[in-house]
């Protein structure tokens, strides 16, 4: 049976936010409430698999959100290069997730019909669904699909042997979660379907969603697509970074083995 292992690859935080921009009628919603940024890296063998690419150094100017790091130094310590990179699963569009798009010519883009519509479509003429998105990402993606470089999924699909993908919606109309093989069994990256092991673990939605229903039901999704509950990985929760073990690297963390303590929110 084929396994994975799973890098999670921090290159930004941004402590400058309040519980109120976390979880939608929080109780406590001025205390603090930091967030990480990850990208992901699964590897088998010599099979690589990039999930989301992080934003560059001219969004963050753009964003005024700072990273630590370009996604290229990023995945440095992993033995590899923006060149080496042949597969990109993009859970989403929204800028920190495919704001490196551009940085990885080589890369087929699997990602949802839903997204793509979505993402060009007449739900952008919104400032506020609109706000999450950067055109020149937008536009990355179409340049893709017409050099013949994307692969479209609509709901269910599989990436490589025990590496699929799953329509969420939600936060992002075609929101995508990654469900890996590893050696722990069934382990699900739910990117922003849960920004934070509270969202899926409270039922509390997360503010920024185009569908409050779709985003309350993929808590239920998550659930049932990973062996146990403490294999589904929040896509931004800095909680990651404190129950997984180290990996190669100060900002790279290995999430195969499961959580090495307990989850509690």
């Amino acid at each position: 049976m084929s396994v994975w292992q799973i890098h999670a690859v921090k290159y930004a935080e941004r402590a400058a936010r309040r519980r109120g921009d976390s979880f939608v009628f929080d109780d406590n919603h001025d205390a603090p409430h930091p967030m990480d940024y990850f990208m992901w890296v699964l590897k088998r063998d010599d099979d690589v698999i990039l999930v989301d690419t992080g934003y560059d150094g001219a969004e963050a100017t753009t964003r005024g959100r700072p990273i630590a790091m370009e996604p290229a130094a990023a995945l440095a310590p992993l033995g590899l290069s923006p060149e080496d990179i042949t597969q990109v699963i993009v859970t989403h569009l929204h800028y920190d997730h495919a704001g490196g798009l551009h940085l990885f010519p080589n890369a087929r883009l699997h990602m949802q019909a839903a997204e793509m519509a979505y993402a060009t479509g007449p739900c952008m003429c919104h400032d506020t669904l609109r706000m999450p998105f950067t055109a020149d990402h937008v536009c990355e993606a179409v340049k893709r699909l017409y050099s013949g470089q994307v692969i479209f999924h609509d709901g269910d699909g599989e990436i490589a042997d025990g590496v699929t993908v799953h329509c969420i919606g939600g936060h992002s109309r075609g929101l995508q979660c990654v469900r890996v093989r590893t050696a722990q069994g069934w382990m699900v990256l739910a990117s922003d379907a849960t920004h934070y092991y509270e969202n899926f673990m409270r039922r509390k939605p997360f503010p920024i969603v185009v569908d409050v229903q779709d985003m309350l039901n993929g808590f239920a999704t998550l659930e049932r697509l990973t062996s146990r509950p403490d294999l589904i990985v929040p896509g931004h929760d800095p909680l990651v970074t404190r129950i997984f073990p180290q990996g190669v690297a100060d900002h790279i963390w290995r999430l195969d083995p499961g959580p090495q303590a307990p989850i509690t929110v």
